[in-house]
C-alpha cells in the first residue's frame, strides 16, 4: 500500500512540475534553471548519504546510484546552458562596448 502512495505522489509532483514550467515567462528560465541545479545538488548530497548510511539492499544501493547519476546530469547539463545564456548577453555587451570606443 506504502509504494502506491509513493508512486501517486511521485505523478502528481511530474504534473505539477510540468504544469509550473510551461507558465514560467522565458526571461525568468535562467533563474529557475539556476534554482533547480541547486536542488539538484541537495539530491546528490542526499543520495550519496543514503547510499553510504542506509542503503544496504540491491534495489537501494541501485535506485540511490541513479538518483546520484540523474542530479549530476541534471547540475551539469543546467550549468552548461546557464552559461551558454549568459555568454550570449555578455557577447552584446561587449559588441556595444567596443562600438563605442571606436
Amino acid at each position: 500500500m506504502e509504494i502506491i502512495l509513493l508512486v501517486f505522489i511521485f505523478v502528481i509532483a511530474a504534473f505539477l512540475g510540468v504544469e509550473l514550467i510551461s507558465k514560467v515567462p522565458s526571461q525568468l528560465h535562467t533563474p529557475l534553471m539556476s534554482g533547480t541545479n541547486a536542488i539538484s545538488g541537495i539530491t546528490i548530497v542526499g543520495a550519496l548519504a543514503i547510499c553510504a548510511i542506509q542503503a544496504t539492499g540491491t534495489l537501494g544501493m541501485i535506485l540511490s546510484f541513479l538518483a546520484i547519476v540523474f542530479a549530476a546530469i541534471n547540475v551539469v547539463g543546467g550549468y552548461l546552458i546557464t552559461d551558454r545564456m549568459l555568454g550570449m548577453f555578455t557577447a552584446k555587451n561587449d559588441k556595444k562596448k567596443e562600438g563605442k570606443e571606436s
